[in-house]
């Protein structure tokens, strides 16, 4: 078979694995294969990166990696790389007997089978990341679009989103409103409003309002 043709067969394979695994992952996700420092596929999920055939791989990126250290990588790439921040998993596999690359993208907040919950939580703050331990954050807030957290009172901006954090954090943080995780540890006082809505106020002295919808959760988890 000539070159042309074992390039074709190349692409058939590629498209028959893009279909097959299309549908085992969700529909957020892309799927990119990469050869030669270039990718050769790419099938753009929700989340699309807008990967061209042809396009070199950039350093800092999940398919960069997975062909230096020829292992499976599973990160969170910086908006800066490619244009659109993502988290995924790279898997090193053989084309046609060439080294190759299959990595699968998600938007940054998607995290696959965490088993465990989460042990810190990275946060930005000026221009540097900060990786803080979940047990020294006192409260987490969602505001004009973002995700904040806070530290011994100091904020830090968060690429997950809210919902995909109250499945991860340990059973110590609560939500008392669609806007705000509390960690049960840094609650100094539960007191009422004049509307006789709780109020939690916690050690650094930030008053949290619980709203209606989890009144009946905050009062069964800390038994008042």
């Amino acid at each position: 078979m000539d070159l042309k043709g074992e390039m074709a067969m190349a692409n058939t394979v590629l498209e028959q694995v893009g279909f097959i695994i299309g549908d085992w992952i969700p529909k957020e996700a892309s799927i990119a294969v990469a050869a030669d420092n270039r990718y050769i596929y790419y099938k753009a999920g929700v989340h699309d990166l807008s990967i061209k055939e042809g396009q070199p791989v950039s350093s800092g990126t999940i398919a960069a990696r997975v062909a230096k250290e020829g292992s499976k990588v599973e990160m969170y790439v910086e908006e800066a790389v490619l244009g659109s921040a993502y988290y995924g998993i790279g898997y090193p596999i053989t084309i046609d007997n060439r080294d190759a690359v299959l990595v699968i993208t998600l938007p940054p907040d998607y995290v696959v089978g965490r088993k465990k919950p989460l042990a810190f939580l990275t946060g930005k703050q000026d221009d540097s990341w900060r990786p803080i331990p979940v047990e020294k954050v006192s409260h987490i807030e969602s505001s004009q679009k973002k995700t904040w957290f806070y530290a011994d009172e100091d904020p830090y901006c968060s690429s997950h989103t809210l919902k995909n954090l109250k499945e991860q954090l340990p059973d110590y943080f609560l939500t008392v409103h669609r806007s705000f995780i509390v960690n049960v540890h840094y609650i100094e006082e539960i007191a009422k409003d004049v509307a006789s809505n709780y109020v939690l106020t916690l050690r650094d002295g930030s008053t949290i309002p619980v709203s209606q919808n989890y009144t009946a959760e905050v009062r069964s988890r800390l038994g008042f």
